[in-house]
């Protein structure tokens, strides 16, 4: 296990959401930029960076800022929220310069398409598994479905995926570590 640390963006500015509920926000800092610097002088490895406007719309939303972070710090970055298709995907290599894009939605959505996706950029989409009560929840958090996200790693377990990045919704934003018992039963 990696520890990355997340910079959740919406309307530009670092946020962080209580369990994924968009309307128990607390600001950060106004500018994700300062922040991500902040990390890597702090020694981190990598970065997380999430268009949480852009994973409610289905389309990301504050590329620019994406793009400032990432040109802003010397360490790899991966980036999601809102990437549903080929276009957007090569859009967050070659516009944002991430090195790694996290699809959550389409994974559970489109299967065939994530397939073909990391068929394609091998070693460098991140399977997204954000889940609520044990189930997959998509769109943003917005809808939960029915697939547990056991189910959902085990689908994709043969992959040539960069990573699996899990959040148990419950816990996300309220500062209680990680929630390892899911964990154990992921792997």
């Amino acid at each position: 296990m990696q520890i990355i640390p997340a910079i959740d963006v919406r309307g530009g500015r670092c946020v962080r959401l209580r369990q994924g509920d968009y309307a128990r926000e607390t600001v950060l800092d106004d500018d994700p930029v300062r922040v991500a610097r902040r990390w890597a002088e702090q020694g981190a490895e990598r970065l997380h960076l999430v268009d949480l406007d852009g994973a409610k719309a289905g389309r990301p939303v504050n590329l620019r800022t994406l793009r400032a972070i990432v040109r802003a710090v010397d360490i790899p970055c991966q980036v999601g929220g809102g990437i549903r298709d080929m276009a957007t995907i090569q859009a967050m290599f070659r516009e944002v310069g991430a090195d790694r894009v996290i699809i959550g939605t389409q994974a559970l959505k489109r299967p065939v398409w994530f397939e073909e996706m990391v068929a394609t950029f091998p070693g460098r989409i991140v399977l997204g598994v954000d889940a609520r009560d044990g189930r997959v929840a998509t769109e943003g958090w917005m809808e939960t479905s029915r697939t547990t996200a056991r189910d959902l790693v085990a689908r994709y377990r043969e992959q040539p995926l960069a990573a699996v990045v899990y959040t148990n919704i419950a816990n996300d934003g309220m500062m209680q570590g990680v929630d390892p018992g899911t964990l154990d039963d992921l792997e």
